[in-house]
């Protein structure tokens, strides 16, 4: 079954209470950022009604100027309207301006705004959100459709208030000015905003698509950079720019048609609002030769006529560009309406203090949201008992590493409880509940940040005595000394600078910084060289000594110094016991370490000397 697309997945998750795609409705949910910036706006539309005043004063001036004629005894008097005139222009400009000013920094403060809450959103949603949904998508939410919503909060929200002003105040004076011409003007207005209407939905569905299909190159292209040496390795650069251009070319075309509705609707809406001024020009001219309108009268008319017209065409740019937005806007609330699965109750519990470890799953199954068919975990029970070091062995897909997620309370059991000091998980707040784990991944995160904040992930107020003390502990002070700024060295992308063994040993002084009570070592030591392993776990039986700790074991040298070793095979767990008395039972365990302790020759009755790879 083909994976569906980010767009899709986040469609999906949304389960309702958003606005149908393409509407202008979707526009609704992000009303709460502008009415934070009332006095702001309160300015804008102040800036607004003086700007257009202003503008709607030039047709007065313009009239009684024709009307009064010009002659050389009346210069003085004319000099006087001009003088006026430039008192209103100056009004005009700086009220413009300010205009300008306060809706570009609204537009600007809101999206910034929307852009903090929508990646705090994604942070507190859950893994199965993350499973279903395309990091690239997601990054061309925050970035690609908040710039679209910042140029309508903005700009389009500046000229679509401006003309709506100058529109009505332009009407208002032609009817002032002649109500019979204006009679033929307003009959004209339904037929100029009909096709508005009728085709603003069309537009907007058009834009939505071109911002789906961007959101599916840039997803591609996120990807794509993140593997850049898988792909050279491959050769395959020729494979991955023609998927990208095939992307780039599907967002093109969609775009392309985006733009040619509108600009459809533009011709539409200016032809026919102009056409109309024609029009009223023509029969105004007639109305002028028959002696019932004087030649000033139609020159402020007409003027008027050419305010409203060109505030019509305008606001029907701004229509499209507004349409743009609700789909940006759509894409956005789809993500903000997403309720997490995880999350705290309502009245969390209260985990006891001091942190005992104890840990319990009680008839624990489960299966991933997107394989819900497929349990990876059938009914462990198992209980750990505070400061006991337990060992998960197995082979691949045994379910393993899925009882430190359904731990650490990234997923829900399908079935089942677990605990941590006999409070069930679901009572919990996540937060507080990983505040007590310390995980070391077999693929730990590295961010582009330097050394030491790395180290300082999960105590961000550690001081550089604690990070060093840390570093030393995992075995990883020496090669961060020998970094050109040490522990202020910067970091490429997922820490792609440094080996493997260097990437797992700054997971592991995170986690010894963190001192949680409860350690999950998910291969901890899987890249680490021989020599380093043996640092490194001398470390970690010192980290581990009054901890609980889960070991998924990829060396039995961690193997052998369990209290307890759980053997898991097809989501169960078949064997249980010390590393003496499962080699003594011939089971699954025996087996598998006779495989790789005769790989390595290292095999005796009484357990290993040096390190050998567990079956993972």
């Amino acid at each position: 079954m083909r994976r569906k697309s980010g767009t899709a997945a986040t469609a999906e998750a949304a389960e309702g209470g958003r606005a149908p795609r393409g509407s202008l409705a979707a526009l609704k949910p992000l009303m709460p950022y502008v009415r934070r910036y009332r006095g702001r706006i309160a300015l804008g539309i102040l800036a607004l009604v003086v700007a257009s005043l202003a503008t709607l004063v030039v047709p007065e001036a313009v009239r009684r100027l024709v009307d009064f004629g010009f002659s050389p005894d009346r210069v003085g008097v004319i000099n006087a309207y001009f003088t006026a005139m430039v008192a209103v222009v100056a009004a005009l400009a700086l009220a413009s301006g300010a205009r300008y000013y306060l809706v570009m920094t609204l537009g600007e403060r809101i999206v910034a705004d929307l852009r903090s809450d929508l990646y705090a959103h994604l942070t507190r949603l859950d893994a199965g959100f993350f499973d279903r949904a395309q990091s690239g998508e997601l990054v061309s939410r925050l970035t690609a459709d908040t710039t679209q919503l910042k140029a309508t909060f903005g700009s389009s929200a500046s000229v679509a208030l401006r003309n709506v002003f100058l529109f009505l105040g332009a009407v208002a004076m032609m009817v002032y000015s002649s109500p019979k011409l204006s009679g033929f003007v307003l009959l004209a207005i339904p037929v100029i905003v009909l096709p508005l209407v009728l085709s603003g939905r069309g537009v907007r569905l058009r834009s939505r698509a071109a911002q789906d299909r961007l959101a599916e190159a840039m997803s591609f292209a996120t990807e794509t950079l993140g593997a850049m040496r898988t792909i050279q390795a491959y050769g395959a650069e020729g494979l991955s720019t023609a998927r990208f251009d095939r992307a780039v070319e599907g967002s093109y075309r969609a775009a392309a048609l985006a733009a040619r509705a509108r600009a459809l609707l533009t011709v539409v809406a200016i032809f026919l609002a102009f056409g109309s001024v024609v029009g009223v020009l023509w029969f105004g001219a007639h109305e002028v030769i028959a002696g019932r309108m004087s030649g000033g009268l139609l020159s402020q008319f007409v003027l008027y006529a050419v305010f409203g017209a060109s505030a019509l065409g305008q606001l029907s740019e701004v229509m499209n560009e507004i349409s743009a937005a609700a789909g940006a806007a759509g894409r956005l609330s789809e993500i903000l309406a997403v309720v997490p699965t995880i999350a705290p109750p309502a009245v969390p519990a209260d985990l006891p203090r001091p942190a005992q470890g104890a840990l319990a799953f009680e008839t624990v199954s489960f299966a991933y949201p997107t394989r819900a068919r497929d349990a990876v975990v059938r009914d462990i029970t198992v209980t750990v008992r505070p400061g006991e070091r337990v060992a998960i062995v197995g082979p691949s897909g045994a379910g393993k590493s899925t009882l430190f997620q359904l731990l650490t309370r990234f997923y829900d059991p399908t079935a089942g409880r677990v605990l941590v000091d006999g409070i069930d998980l679901r009572s919990l707040d996540p937060t507080a509940l990983r505040a007590r784990i310390a995980l070391v991944p077999q693929d730990p995160a590295i961010f582009s940040a330097s050394i030491a904040d790395n180290i300082r992930f999960g105590r961000p107020d550690a001081s550089d005595a604690e990070v060093r003390a840390a570093a030393e502990r995992a075995a990883a002070w020496g090669f961060i000394t020998a970094l050109p700024d040490g522990p202020d060295t910067r970091l490429g992308e997922r820490g792609v600078t440094l080996s493997g063994g260097q990437r797992q040993r700054l997971a592991i002084a995170r986690a010894i910084l963190k001192d949680a009570p409860i350690l999950l070592l998910d291969e901890a030591t899987s890249a680490l060289d021989a020599e380093s392993e043996t640092l490194v776990q001398r470390a970690l039986d010192e980290v581990m000594r009054g901890r609980t700790t889960l070991v998924i074991a990829h060396r039995l040298a961690t193997v052998v110094t369990a209290d307890r070793i759980l053997v898991m095979q097809d989501g169960g767990i078949v064997e249980e016991g010390t590393h003496a008395a499962l080699l003594a039972r011939d089971g699954l365990y025996a087996r598998l370490a006779r495989l790789q302790f005769d790989m390595d020759g290292k095999f005796d009755a009484g357990g290993t000397r040096g390190s050998a790879e567990a079956a993972e």
